[in-house]
């Protein structure tokens, strides 16, 4: 099966290039590299071959060039998006026209084609401050910044081309994603990051000092709850979306692990997996955030199959080789 994937240079983009070349996958990338980065599909297409990953320096708004030139695509998944919270609420006109306009014009040149599948990256986000945890697919969407209103605003543009023109979708809510691939060949690149557990590694390693940029909520220790998912396990998540769309039109998915951690826990648990007592600093706190985030992943399990399979260790173990490696990233 061939699919093109956006945003196939970045964190999240590049891990799924790798598991989908893994499963046997014809792979078209798209990416501007704005924020993503050339060489990890230039090693991912060294070590499977042109024939199964070719990829085209493009922004997403003129994703039709791509479309012209690469025949029998059936599926796209999209990952192209800014995705910072803090930035969103500075410049909620960038995320607008990025991400807004991007997945429109992207739909567009699908249906122009008639590539009626598609698998959206969405996020939590679109919930806003949770009325109840763990947080299930009905619960009222009422984000609480520019990227999760740009986000529910594609889900709902997702909504309409599969009503108007028949379009088969999935639309997968993230919680917190972290860790590289499993044998740490792919990982996130962010400079500087917003991911706690990417940092928190940095700063077990000794790479940089870490940094608190979390607000004081109310929540027990008084820092943020999280849900934090493996990237491979989110990945994997979308061929079984993919899966699903042979079958059923249209889904809606949380994907976390179900349960949830605070900030200072991350920070232990890095610490445990490490075997690093490394110096927790305090920088300005971040716009836009909230006290407790956890998903139901209940709905994924029962009807895509999937299940989370990879620990916070694994994750940690999986970073720690991906930043020996490329501590300053790609």
């Amino acid at each position: 099966m061939k699919i093109l994937i956006t945003g196939a240079g970045g964190y999240i983009g590049s891990v799924a290039t790798y598991t989908f070349l893994q499963k046997g996958y014809e792979v078209v990338g798209l990416d501007n590299f704005s924020r993503g980065y050339e060489a990890p599909l230039k090693l991912l297409q060294e070590k499977f071959g042109k024939d199964k990953l070719r990829y085209y320096q493009e922004d997403i708004k003129n994703a039709k060039t791509v479309f012209a030139k690469e025949k029998d695509i059936e599926a796209v998944i999209h990952f192209a998006a800014f995705c910072l919270v803090d930035e969103s609420m500075k410049t909620p006109e960038m995320y607008f026209d990025n991400n807004v306009g991007g997945t429109l014009a992207l739909l567009s040149a699908m249906n122009k084609h008639n590539v009626q599948k598609i698998v959206f990256s969405s996020t939590c986000a679109v919930y806003g401050e949770a009325q109840y945890v763990p947080v299930d697919e009905k619960h009222p969407t009422a984000p609480a910044n520019p990227y999760g209103e740009s986000k529910l605003m594609d889900e709902k543009i997702i909504g309409w081309f599969g009503k108007l023109h028949g379009m088969k979708y999935v639309i997968l809510r993230y919680f917190n994603v972290c860790g590289a691939s499993d044998d740490g060949l792919i990982g996130d690149s962010k400079k500087p990051s917003v991911l706690l557990v990417q940092n928190a590694v940095r700063g077990a390693l000794g790479i940089e000092e870490f940094k608190l940029t979390c607000p004081k909520v109310t929540t027990p220790d008084g820092t943020p709850i999280r849900d934090y998912i493996n990237v491979v396990d989110l990945a994997e998540a979308h061929a079984l979306a993919l899966n699903f769309l042979e079958k059923i039109s249209f889904g809606i998915f949380n994907l976390g692990t179900g349960r949830g951690n605070s900030v200072l826990e991350i920070i232990e648990a890095v610490k445990k997996a490490t075997g690093a007592n490394f110096t927790v600093g305090k920088s300005e706190a971040r716009q836009g955030e909230y006290a407790e985030m956890k998903a139901d992943n209940r709905k994924a399990k029962e009807v895509l199959g999937w299940r989370p399979k990879r620990s916070m260790t694994d994750s940690v173990t999986s970073l720690v080789t991906w930043y020996k490696t490329h501590p300053k990233g790609w």
